[in-house]
């Protein structure tokens, strides 16, 4: 474990910064001096809050990464306390005056000789989980499918020991909604391409009750912008209204039955030796402070540009916390065509939040706050970290999968949950998932690295997250060295040879499937 330090510090990002944040933990008091330069506060400035490094008058700029935060809400004096209660936020970029690919970063020199070791599909892709999902149509029949993979887990998985689990895809979608608006794109392609991600290793199998509007004929059909799932055997559909059945033992034993037949198949597969270019990592966090932008997320970010050296497929996404940031994204598109598709994504988004009558700001949680982040600007700004330097070869709609590999914006929500199971649906293997506040969140079908952004939460929750970027704050590591660290870990749990805390402990949070369309 990291030590305090008793030394008053402070992080100023980018030279042109009129703040800085706060390195020790608790809170610094009124009076205490920096020795770096001699400033000195005027209150008291908790840990990973800002302070000001010069006076800054009212409506002038607060300025963090670089960029504008925020506006001064009255006159700040030197060593003030910069909070949300003295800051105005600032507008979201224009869409319409964004530079489209003029700044697209050189290639990155090839990095060769890594590999890990993974299962391989028959339609390219590959594992790290040997996993039987089972789809389903309807919410409704997810009490059954949660009772039968008990059973599985107790009676069966036993006999197939080369397999690492069951996984119901239950969701909330399926009935009592307006299955042919046009927002339904969404959750019936998530829901098909989260039956094909590739710790499935292709085996399909459908529950359904029966009169549900999602029948499992269109779920398998999924929408213009996917391939077809194609049944080897019509059995792999079950729908529990059938006429066969009676009684509960008898669906239960209907789906017991299904279930073996593909664990069997399943039980056949190992791990062989694959180079990293066959990983598709996503890239999320959640609970996040001030030190995330600095510390967690470069590295991060770092470990990003790694794996795109290698060849490997790495997404990020959250769309409000992309927002303020996306000036910064465009120039670095690949194309003309990346940037409109990352504006596209944008513009749809606000359109989504205009519908609702909330805007971006909405995004920023009593935790952001508390943890120094005073609005979504400043989050977004910490947020973009995590796609590293590489030029950006593809943008996703929500669920869809990449057709390119390389550094690609998948456009999710922010919500933890619904941001994993988009990921989730777009293809990623494995999952990279930074917290400032810490949190225990992980997902069945996939393992989840947690990173801590500082030593106190990765001290107070060392069972919990599984590698620490605190020491970065602290000047005993540098982003490079964690973020190697990083990609090194990224191989050894994709392999199965280090299990993950989430993983450990069986902390796997239910699957929320985006649905922007209306419920009926």
């Amino acid at each position: 474990m990291a030590e305090k330090i008793d030394i008053p510090l402070y992080i100023k990002v980018n030279p042109s910064d009129n703040v800085a944040i706060v390195v020790n933990e608790g809170s610094l008091p009124a009076g205490t001096i920096f020795p770096t330069d001699g400033l000195t506060l005027l209150e008291e400035v908790p840990q990973g809050h800002k302070v000001t490094l010069q006076d800054i008058l009212q409506d002038e700029p607060i300025i963090r990464y670089g960029e504008v935060v925020g506006f001064a809400a009255c006159d700040l004096k030197k060593g003030s306390w910069v909070h949300e209660g003295v800051t105005k936020m600032p507008k979201a970029p224009a869409l319409d005056e964004l530079e489209l690919a003029t700044k697209v970063p050189a290639p990155l020199p090839p990095l060769e000789g890594y590999t890990f070791e993974g299962y391989k599909n028959a339609d390219g892709s590959v594992g790290t989980r040997n996993l039987l999902g089972i789809t389903t149509s309807v919410n409704c029949v997810a009490g059954i499918v949660e009772y039968v993979t008990k059973i599985i887990e107790r009676d069966l998985l036993p006999q197939y020991p080369n397999v690492d689990g069951v996984v119901p895809l239950s969701h909330l979608y399926g009935c009592g909604v307006a299955i042919d608006a046009p927002a339904a794109v969404v959750p019936i392609r998530s829901i098909h391409n989260l039956a094909k991600n590739p710790n499935f290793g292709g085996e399909v199998m459908v529950v359904g009750l029966g009169c549900e509007k999602l029948q499992p004929e269109k779920l398998l059909k999924g929408t213009s912008d996917v391939i077809p799932i194609e049944l080897d055997d019509p059995d792999d559909v079950i729908s529990l209204q059938d006429e066969q059945h009676h009684g509960f033992k008898s669906m239960v034993d209907h789906i017991l039955r299904v279930a073996q037949r593909h664990l069997e198949r399943l039980n056949q597969r190992k791990r062989e030796t694959v180079p990293v270019s066959e990983l598709v990592v996503g890239m999320q966090c959640g609970g996040s402070d001030a030190f995330s932008g600095v510390t967690a997320n470069p590295s991060v970010g770092f470990a990003s540009d790694l794996l795109v050296r290698c060849g490997a497929t790495v997404m990020f996404s959250e769309v409000t916390e992309v927002r303020d940031g996306i000036h910064l994204l465009t120039p670095r598109a690949i194309n003309e065509q990346v940037g409109r598709d990352l504006i596209r994504e944008m513009a749809w988004y606000d359109d989504y939040l205009d519908a609702g009558k909330v805007d971006r700001s909405a995004n920023t949680t009593p935790g952001n706050k508390k943890g120094g982040l005073n609005n979504i600007v400043e989050k977004a700004m910490g947020s973009i970290a995590k796609s590293g330097t590489s030029a950006i070869v593809e943008v996703l709609s929500p669920g869809q999968r990449p057709t390119k590999r390389g550094l690609i914006f998948a456009a999710t929500p922010a919500s933890d949950f619904v941001c994993g199971t988009q990921q989730l649906a777009s293809g990623i293997t494995i999952q990279v998932f930074t917290s400032g506040r810490g949190t225990p969140y992980g997902l069945a079908a996939i393992p989840v690295i947690k990173m801590a952004s500082r030593n106190a939460i990765a001290n107070r929750w060392f069972d919990l997250m599984d590698i620490s970027a605190g020491p970065i704050a602290t000047g005993e590591k540098t982003i490079e060295e964690v973020g190697w660290e990083l990609f090194h870990m990224i191989l050894e749990v994709a392999s199965g040879k280090k299990i993950p805390w989430s993983d450990h402990w069986g902390l796997h949070n239910p699957l929320a499937v985006f649905n922007p369309a209306p419920i009926t």
